[in-house]
């Protein structure tokens, strides 16, 4: 189930979600973004602004953090039998993120923190769809992969390049959904509107206690 569409179709919203709402309403800071965190910083420090360069070092940092966590986690509770170690990954992004809607605007670089290290250990943890490598919280390798697979299809005529295509292009569609709405509902309702992708991640959670159809 965790290479299931269904399923990464709720990561793809979810990931969507939080980086439209950390760029929001946390200080324009991207959440799992890093690419654009990293032109960002290096723009600051080089004009010497090092406090604006700062506020997306950390990030940077706590995303690193989140990948290796979750790579440890994996190590140590890959054989777990009543709960598998996908879900224990969900369950502590879920609280991560639940806690970052308490988090007041006067530190809204720990609520980015937060959800940068949330961010990570989702698409640590979950990487491919029915076999296809992908990611959740971004798209330039699904872009990549998507128009790979369009192009081969063109040139072989083989279903398998066209379903590839449509699984890749599906994450994006999500993606930019979960954006939409991350974007839309922070600004006009606030900062608790993260709790949206906690309900995305406890879909997601509850979906993978059954077998794979």
């Amino acid at each position: 189930m965790s290479e299931a569409f269904r399923n990464s179709a709720f990561l793809a919203l979810s990931g969507g979600f939080q980086d439209a709402y950390t760029y929001n309403v946390r200080n324009e800071v991207f959440s799992n973004a890093q690419t654009g965190n990293v032109v960002l910083m290096s723009q600051h420090l080089m004009a010497g602004e090092w406090m604006s360069g700062l506020r997306y070092l950390l990030p940077l940092i706590s995303f690193a953090l989140g990948v290796w966590v979750a790579e440890k986690i994996q190590g140590k509770y890959r054989y777990a039998r009543k709960l598998h170690w996908r879900q224990g990954v969900l369950l502590a992004e879920i609280v991560l993120l639940f806690i970052v809607g308490f988090v007041p605007r006067e530190l809204d670089m720990l609520a980015t923190i937060l959800v940068s290290f949330a961010c990570a250990m989702q698409v640590q943890s979950f990487r491919k769809v029915h076999g296809y490598s992908y990611a959740s919280t971004m798209c330039i390798g699904n872009l990549r992969g998507g128009t790979a697979a369009m192009s081969s299809y063109f040139r072989e005529h083989r279903l398998e390049d066209l379903r590839k295509a449509f699984y890749y292009f599906g994450i994006i569609v999500l993606f930019a959904v979960g954006a939409g709405l991350g974007g839309n509902l922070s600004i006009h309702y606030g900062i608790q509107m993260i709790w949206v992708c906690c309900a995305f991640l406890l879909i997601s959670f509850l979906m993978m206690f059954y077998e794979k159809i």
